[in-house]
């Protein structure tokens, strides 16, 4: 057994002991769901990073810098200005409603913020995360296929087995306890991997006397004028989808003081700046040590960008070809951890706003709380199991449908959850309209030939609310 193997199992073991010890501990549906608000601002802050990025940004990103070059800076910058804005202007006032109206979830929070009796917004709301985090646990099962399918040599079929098997098992025991107990230990692994491995691969670079030639007219894509702003504006409008991702939410609903919100925001944005820099730059060093003979792979030197089997294998590769195999092993677990922390926490929401928001809110109202957390664990493997089929029929890459539901859960739940902390004028109707035309813009990019869908979604989602709010008193 070579020390790779070693490494990754004594970390999968690791992830499995939280696992089980979690579920001890979680005793009713708030536990499950939010860790009984028992957490405090370290963990919480390392789970909303861990799990805010996720295979996209150890696979996705590094593969797109190394295909597009510096036009991905322009995500860069709107991911870390995302994640700045949500924390200063969302965290706080949210986590004073949540202890206002005590919920625990997302979807229980507009029902109750708007004075909605219907139950139509928790409907709605809970179907929206269903649909898009489907998706996004998909792209981190065939994350996990690509990685373990270049570190031990398994096919992805395998690779997407085993991570899918492992993610459902440990959310199915701990519930949110073992989530953000077991992004800890991710989110260090993940931000030591975005760090060293670029430095690795610059020393690399330097010891062979190579000059990093950074190509800054691709900038703008190679585009001008209003192109070129439509461009750049494409790249920031990531920043956006940081604003309404349910699972990050739930982070900052869970801390146990509110007080203690200001410690993690400091946290997540000391992980946030060097985390993304680095992904772009293991892309980016990439190309270098790709163009000048410096890579290898299976024996092989690539000389060329399309000898890669696929751009978004560029990070493990670049471990095992540059690092000791057991440094390589801790890294490429950072890896699987990216997959895991994120498809955990979708899972989980998944789970528990089906649970809470449609099961005890309209079709099981007299069941226990025992009983609800029992349903919420068979729809824990339920949902995972789907997701794990969707990745074996889907053939996009993961940075594309990480995109796709970033950009609907951004859409549906970004104005929303802004404008309900901010706007006390907003009312159910303005708010079902956002819901709905969020999701709609998305899956219908009627504009995406203008702007990105992930902006005109959002705009035209923000726009529906205040419209229909203002006629619909």
């Amino acid at each position: 057994m070579n020390a790779i193997t070693i490494s990754f199992i004594f970390y999968l073991i690791i992830i499995l002991v939280v696992g089980f010890y979690s579920v001890r501990i979680t005793k009713n549906l708030k536990d499950f769901a939010l860790g009984g608000q028992k957490l405090g601002p370290t963990v919480i802050a390392f789970s909303e990073r861990a799990s805010g990025e996720s295979a996209w940004l150890l696979l996705g990103l590094p593969g797109a810098a190394l295909i597009l070059g510096m036009l991905e800076l322009w995500t860069v910058l709107g991911c870390i200005l995302g994640i700045i804005f949500s924390w200063l202007f969302i965290a706080y006032p949210l986590r004073k409603d949540v202890q206002k109206f005590d919920v625990i979830t997302l979807p229980e929070y507009f029902e109750k913020k708007v004075f909605d009796e219907s139950g139509i917004i928790r409907l709605i709301s809970s179907l929206i995360i269903t649909f898009f985090f489907t998706f996004y646990v998909a792209a981190q099962f065939s994350g996990a296929g690509k990685v373990l399918n270049v570190t031990f040599g398994i096919t992805e079929f395998q690779g997407m087995l085993l991570g899918a098997i492992i993610i459902i098992f440990y959310t199915f025991m701990g519930g949110f306890l073992a989530v953000a107990w077991t992004d800890l230990v991710q989110g260090i692994i993940m931000i030591g991997t975005l760090i060293i491995l670029p430095i690795v691969g610059w020393i690399e670079l330097v010891s062979s006397d190579v000059t990093m030639n950074i190509d800054w007219s691709n900038l703008y894509g190679g585009n001008t004028g209003l192109v070129a702003i439509t461009t750049m504006i494409g790249g920031l409008s990531w920043g956006l989808g940081y604003m309404g991702q349910p699972h990050l939410v739930a982070r900052y609903m869970a801390i146990d003081k509110i007080e203690n919100i200001i410690i993690s925001r400091k946290i997540a944005y000391a992980w946030a700046i060097p985390a993304f820099i680095g992904a772009m730059c293991i892309g980016l060093i990439g190309l270098e040590l790709i163009n000048n003979n410096l890579l290898e792979f299976n024996g092989i030197m690539i000389n060329e960008v399309n000898q890669l089997p696929d751009p978004e294998k560029l990070m493990p590769i670049m471990a095992k070809s540059l690092l000791p195999a057991w440094l390589a092993g801790i890294f490429i677990s950072g890896a699987i951890a990216a997959m895991m922390s994120t498809a955990d926490s979708q899972l989980l929401i998944s789970t528990t706003v089906i649970t809470q928001d449609i099961c005890k809110r309209m079709l099981m109202k007299n069941k226990s709380n025992e009983d609800l957390l029992t349903i919420g664990r068979i729809m824990t493997i339920i949902i995972g199991l789907v997701a794990f089929f969707m990745a074996l029929e889907t053939k996009n890459l993961v940075f594309e449908m990480v995109a796709y539901a970033w950009g609907g859960l951004g859409a549906s739940f970004g104005p929303a959850l802004i404008l309900c902390l901010w706007w006390k004028k907003i009312n159910s109707w303005g708010l079902i309209a956002g819901l709905i035309g969020g999701s709609f813009f998305t899956v219908f990019p009627i504009f995406a030939d203008i702007v990105s869908p992930r902006l005109s979604a959002f705009m035209l989602s923000t726009i529906l609310i205040l419209f229909v709010s203002k006629i619909k008193k």
